[in-house]
């Protein structure tokens, strides 16, 4: 197996920044990457605050903080990756977005890094074939939030080696989280059962079944769920939730699929959750509002 020492993170927002946190506390020396150096000392702001927590949460101490942070650096260009063992692609749901990064990278990185998806629909099989190293190739699906959350989703397209598989389920036992291998089929395991359930959920309030309130209180008192599927379709994103809705719909070919209207207008409108403030709740004032 690959000896695995530095990681590449691309993408410093919610997830890149997450992939970024646990892989530097589990040792690793990290480079985040972004469009912008705004958007890299924003995720590098993120990364403090949310250790910061674990420290208050006595998870960790604050001499682990510092000494993770410290192994976290900007990588301004694909250029300053090229040191990097493994790199970990976490930008858009957008399969166009992702195959030109992966295009990219081919061009600079060594013939024997290996490179990773986080993406939690798209095939990975095709996202390997826009690269020169398909069997070097693999889906590492990390769950959100990242740091709290234990389950990483393994996915090989049909050209891994089994060097690239045993290499990514060392990584993952590794952060001390625990894999699934999934197959590569859209949405591979647990988002072919979550958003069908957030997207029947949107359809129970488009057709009036319920308000935001209702359907949210239901599922949390009556199934037991930590957070309703509106209040969690919001925290996900709901452009996140129509792309992986759009995958499985064109992928699987089955109406059930089909992403409800309303939440196609909510995107449209640019109301996305909590990253632009307006969802399915209004969270400009002190306390969270539904919008319907």
């Amino acid at each position: 197996m690959k000896v695995l020492k530095k990681i590449g993170v691309i993408g410093a927002g919610q997830m890149g920044n997450g992939i970024a946190h646990v892989c530097a506390l589990a040792g690793y020396d990290v480079k985040l990457n972004d469009i912008s150096e705004d958007r890299i000392k924003t995720g590098l702001a993120n990364i403090n605050g949310n250790m910061q927590r674990q420290v208050s949460k006595a998870l960790i101490s604050e001499s682990d903080r510092q000494t993770a942070l410290n192994r976290i650096v900007p990588a301004v260009t694909f250029g300053d990756l090229t040191d990097c063992d493994l790199v970990i692609e976490s930008a858009s749901e957008k399969e166009d977005v992702k195959k030109k990064i992966f295009g990219e990278l081919s061009q600079i990185m060594p013939k024997d890094a290996l490179l990773a998806s986080n993406t939690s629909s798209i095939s990975i099989t095709r996202l390997g074939s826009s690269t020169d190293r398909p069997e070097k190739f693999i889906g590492i699906h990390f769950m959100n939030p990242v740091p709290l959350m234990e389950l990483v989703e393994l996915v090989r397209g049909i050209a891994t080696d089994e060097d690239t598989f045993e290499t990514s389920k060392e990584f993952v036992n590794r952060l001390q989280k625990t894999y699934a291998v999934a197959e590569d089929f859209p949405a591979f395991i647990v988002n072919r059962i979550l958003l069908p359930m957030i997207n029947e959920a949107i359809y129970t309030l488009y057709e009036g079944v319920g308000s935001v309130e209702a359907i949210d209180k239901a599922m949390k008192l009556g199934a037991n769920h930590p957070m309703g599927p509106l209040q969690l379709a919001d925290f996900i994103g709901l452009d996140t939730v129509l792309s992986v809705m759009q995958v499985l719909h064109e992928g699987l070919a089955d109406s059930k699929y089909r992403p409800c209207p309303l939440l196609v207008k909510y995107v449209e409108a640019g109301w996305l959750g909590r990253k632009t403030k307006r969802g399915f709740y209004d969270y400009r004032g002190e306390k969270p509002v539904p919008t319907r």
